[in-house]
């Protein structure tokens, strides 16, 4: 009966992956409108002047959503003022995570003093919408003529751990070459991170 249960939970996580194939770069950059942690909703048009975004699916209770946290406050920091600024959301079920739940996201919102949007992802639309299947699991998307649209899709850098002296910074290479008017050398990278949290069917 163990063995049963494990393969079922297995082919369930295989089938939700298989329903939601992440974006691509090149691929457009679907908008969203969700409630952020000060009850405001917060979409692409929200930053008129932004050049693009650093769109990051992120958690509470995620290992390595927490070992990432500094690194993505940092990204907000760095980026903001020059026109890509982080928007975070969570694609974790609170009925599958509860320590995800919407007041849990304003808690640690508030006590790590975000200065970057914390969305809600209510039914797991959006997570879905981008194929985001762990947690960090981070899209650069850019503003073009044709609308917004996928550059980088993975990790934010090679040192999950945080234990490297010597970083690969996947994400500031990605923007670095943006803003130089050139396509990023590198476009995928597999993101390191736990599953996103989803509530069993019925």
């Amino acid at each position: 009966m163990k063995k049963f249960i494990t393969l079922a939970l297995i082919f369930s996580a295989f089938l939700a992956q298989a329903q939601a194939p992440t974006l691509k770069a090149g691929q457009p950059a679907p908008d969203f409108k969700l409630k952020n942690v000060d009850n405001k909703e917060v979409s692409f048009a929200s930053y008129p002047d932004a050049k693009g975004f650093i769109v990051v699916f992120t958690c509470n209770t995620c290992p390595y959503a927490k070992a990432y946290e500094q690194r993505i406050i940092d990204l907000d920091k760095k980026f903001k003022p020059q026109g890509y600024p982080v928007i975070a959301i969570n694609p974790n079920d609170p009925e599958a995570s509860k320590a995800d739940t919407f007041d849990k996201m304003q808690d640690l919102a508030k006590e790590k003093k975000y200065a970057f949007p914390y969305l809600f992802d209510k039914g797991q639309i959006v997570t879905d919408q981008y194929g985001a299947k762990h947690t960090p699991h981070l899209f650069v998307v850019s503003k073009t003529a044709k609308g917004t649209v996928v550059e980088y899709t993975g990790a934010i850098d090679n040192d999950p751990e945080g234990t490297k002296d010597e970083k690969t910074k996947y994400v500031e290479d990605v923007i670095a070459s943006l803003k130089n008017n050139q396509k990023p050398a590198i476009t995928e990278t597999k993101e390191i991170g736990c599953t996103v949290k989803r509530k069993a069917k019925a």
